[in-house]
């Protein structure tokens, strides 16, 4: 098979994306002093990466939720209302009044918010991915799984431009009374693009043939049943990519604001220049993980990875912008290497009738580890030692976390994914050479 009629609508990378690291970002820049309001900055930081973190711990449970919907009625309809419920929710977010205007519900409503964010995000990966592996042959699958994952990085990369526009418009008062507030309303634009575009999406022929098949128990019974060894090799591979987004975006926003004392209009444009790089970096991912395996290029990357985070982090100590942009970029380089090569493999471990379930799950549950935990224990760790030190050490033992998942697992890129059974998939490395 190639690539599918109308596959360049598959998804318009981006969109979810965009809304759930807006958050992100702006939980760096200024929620702290619009809902935390707090004497020390970094408590007030530490605060707002808290409802932050919110998000990632509903994405497991908004796995389940929409994966159930997907391998029962459809990858395609569940992406369309996935993407529809996480527009709603960063709309609102834009709407909440500050604690200064109604006290402490403004941080609760912010919280509930982000919860739903975190629902639909959480269901909305599994669908991207699988609508694109589930259409293409096998040799060339990695390449064109790689492509959803730039809906990441584009929606940092779109989130962080925003900003760095509006910070350039307005005063540094404007824009922590109401210009971070616009790009949280523009999500309503994005959602009519992408509902527009879905409704001109193929399902999934490999979900059309599964149907009639499918398993008289729930999808998650059946996965906890028959697959929880491939869900936890998928959320220890995941926790190493997480943790490196996370990382060099979110937490070093954080770091360079409160204790290098940069500017958020030289940091956000450090930021979006590495995205650029970081996208690029993704379906080159995605070809090398075709050429040579998904196993190789993600043991040789997380090292690399650490490799750096030891090295890099410490440089932008100084401040300057060139050592700023060289860290970030060629963190987020090699992390779009490493996404991109990992990207079909999560499909690669699942039958068709439950691989919507099972790959979000597995991918989900890592990001509570990795995309959570880590720049909250990052900002913690700041507040004690003021150094970068502790947080690469802290990235490292993510990172061996996915060393371990691919040691463990066998090499799937040549697997046929109609041939996946209902059997267990075998982490024995010796399956799939």
């Amino acid at each position: 098979m190639g690539w599918p009629q109308k596959s360049s609508q598959v998804r318009r990378p981006g969109e979810e994306n965009y809304d759930f690291f807006l958050y992100g970002t702006a939980a760096a820049l200024v929620f702290d002093k619009v809902f935390f309001p707090v004497g020390d900055p970094l408590t007030g930081v530490l605060l707002a990466l808290l409802t932050y973190a919110v998000g990632f711990l509903a994405r497991p449970l908004g796995g389940v939720v929409f994966g159930h919907l997907g391998d029962r009625v459809g990858r395609r309809r569940t992406l369309s209302l996935s993407l529809v419920v996480m527009g709603g929710a960063t709309v609102a977010i834009g709407l909440v009044p500050s604690y200064a205007a109604i006290g402490v519900a403004a941080p609760v409503l912010l919280t509930v918010l982000r919860l739903v964010q975190g629902l639909a995000l959480g269901g909305e990966w599994g669908g991207a991915v699988l609508l694109v592996a589930e259409h293409g042959s096998a040799a060339r699958r990695g390449f064109w799984s790689s492509w959803p994952q730039t809906g990441g990085p584009l929606g940092n990369l779109i989130a962080t431009g925003v900003l760095a526009l509006l910070g350039l418009g307005v005063t540094d008062e404007e824009f922590l009374a109401w210009g971070w507030r616009i790009p949280f309303l523009l999500s309503a634009v994005l959602v009519g693009l992408g509902v527009w575009l879905r409704h001109a999406v193929e399902e999934s022929p490999l979900f059309l043939a599964a149907r009639g098949s499918a398993p008289a128990r729930a999808p998650i019974a059946v996965v906890l049943r028959r697959h929880l060894g491939a869900v936890v090799i998928a959320a220890l591979a995941n926790v190493g990519e997480k943790a490196t987004y996370y990382t060099f975006s979110i937490f070093l926003i954080s770091y360079l604001t409160q204790v290098v004392h940069l500017p958020k209009n030289a940091v956000l444009p450090a930021i979006t220049i590495a995205s650029v790089c970081q996208v690029v970096a993704i379906p080159l991912g995605g070809l090398l993980s075709d050429r040579v395996g998904r196993r190789p290029c993600s043991l040789v990357l997380a090292v690399l990875i650490a490799g750096w985070a030891l090295v890099g982090l410490p440089l932008v100590d100084d401040g300057r912008f060139g050592s700023v942009v060289t860290v970030v970029a060629v963190g987020l380089t090699l992390h779009g290497l490493l996404t991109g090569s990992q990207a079909a493999f999560f499909a690669e471990l699942f039958p068709s009738a439950v691989r919507y379930t099972g790959a979000s799950l597995g991918y989900q549950s890592a990001t509570v580890v990795g995309g959570s935990v880590v720049p909250i224990a990052g900002v913690a760790l700041l507040q004690r030692f003021p150094s970068t030190v502790p947080v690469a050490l802290l990235l490292c033992a993510a990172l061996a976390c996915t060393v371990i998942a691919f040691l463990s697992s066998g090499e799937t890129r040549r697997r046929d994914l109609r041939d996946i059974g209902a059997e267990p998939v075998s982490p024995d490395p010796r399956r799939g050479r």
